[in-house]
């Protein structure tokens, strides 16, 4: 290993005990090709399966791998109108597996989102029997405030400027506290334990992906 590789292997090491103390479990792949081998355990034939809108997730090739393993994918990208989305949402409260990156995560496992519709944290929080969260080592936060300004400095602006969003983040680049009708900080959820033991499962990547 280089030293970097090093260093992100014994931080990951850290959050996974950390995870682990929460309820909460987790491994550490090196690639994104070792990561999309440990998604692929996940992804069993005829199980219902679900993932949020992640820029992580699209970099796996997850919707790909999902369809092409035979699970019943419940696609909220294929909604012909907003109505529909609606239904698929609920739907997706009650499937399998749900796969989603993070915002954040502390050193110490605690997971920090903040979400517009809410679907995603509403599924990480209750529904799915399953949640596996895919995160780069870009996404560790050394505690709760520094998780907490990642997700309003870094990943939110960067997903309105994504999104096409007319909010003053996607103009200066950084959270301006905003009560914008595009505003996507609506909720904010910090997942510090799991009441079901191993319900939540961290795979953390060597890599730096998403935002």
């Amino acid at each position: 290993m280089t030293p970097l590789e090093q260093t992100r292997f014994n931080l990951a090491q850290t959050v996974i005990k950390g995870l682990e103390r929460r309820n909460m479990t987790g491994e550490y792949c090196a690639t994104l090709a070792d990561a999309k081998e440990a998604v692929g355990r996940f992804l069993i034939p005829g199980t219902s399966v679900a993932c949020g809108g992640s820029m992580t997730l699209g970099e796996l090739g997850f919707v790909e791998a999902a369809k092409a393993a035979g699970c019943n994918f419940l696609d909220r990208f294929a909604a012909a109108t907003p109505e529909e989305q609606k239904e698929i949402f609920k739907e997706i409260l009650f499937c399998d597996t749900y796969f989603m990156s993070t915002n954040a995560i502390t050193q110490d496992g605690v997971l920090v989102n903040i979400d517009g519709n809410c679907n995603r944290i509403s599924a990480l929080s209750f529904g799915p029997e399953k949640v596996v969260v895919v995160a780069g080592m870009n996404k560790v936060a050394p505690d709760l405030d520094s998780a907490v300004k990642r997700a309003r400095n870094s990943a939110a602006p960067a997903n309105c400027v994504r999104l096409g969003l007319n909010t003053p983040c996607a103009k200066l680049g950084k959270c301006a506290d905003c009560s914008s009708p595009d505003c996507i900080c609506c909720q904010f959820l910090i997942t510090r334990r799991s009441r079901t033991k191993g319900r939540i499962h961290i795979i953390l990547i060597g890599e730096e992906l998403g935002y």
